[in-house]
């Protein structure tokens, strides 16, 4: 799935979950703001900031719950106070900036359509896992990508 269709999705989702508080929101700023919050520089899904949660030791239980979006089965919820860690709440800021909305509000949207987005992103399910080592092999893999041992 492209980054366009992923950012597509989220806007939707994003919308959904606010209803009446996205009312004011613009759905091209919305997919600019939501493409630069989750973009790496080729121009697809920064997966690399999620995965780098992984291997975080501040990453407080987001090992569990970001697997859950990458594997097959039920999406694992996320609160704002992890979705800050997982993102940063540089990013965060940033993001509900552009959007003329509060950092709660914004949070509030993410905490639905990040998960999703992860989903639809690696449709490979468990088997994506599988071919890596399961949870422990890709967080060896993320910390070996980003020179964590």
């Amino acid at each position: 799935m492209e980054l366009n269709d992923i950012v597509n999705l989220g806007t939707q989702l994003f919308q959904d979950k606010l209803g009446s508080s996205a009312e004011g929101v613009d759905s091209n700023v919305l997919q600019e703001a939501l493409g630069g919050l989750l973009s790496n520089s080729e121009g697809g899904l920064d997966l690399g900031n999620i995965m780098s949660a992984l291997t975080s030791d501040e990453g407080g239980g987001l090992a569990s719950i970001v697997s859950s979006w990458i594997g097959s089965g039920d999406n694992a919820s996320i609160d704002g106070s992890q979705l800050s860690n997982l993102l940063g709440s540089d990013a965060i800021s940033s993001f509900a900036d552009k959007l003329g909305i509060d950092t709660d509000t914004a949070l509030s949207g993410l905490s639905d359509a990040l998960p999703n987005m992860v989903d639809q992103a690696t449709p490979e399910g468990s088997s994506m896992l599988d071919s890596v080592g399961g949870l422990d092999g890709l967080m060896g893999m993320a910390g070996k990508l980003f020179g964590k041992s």
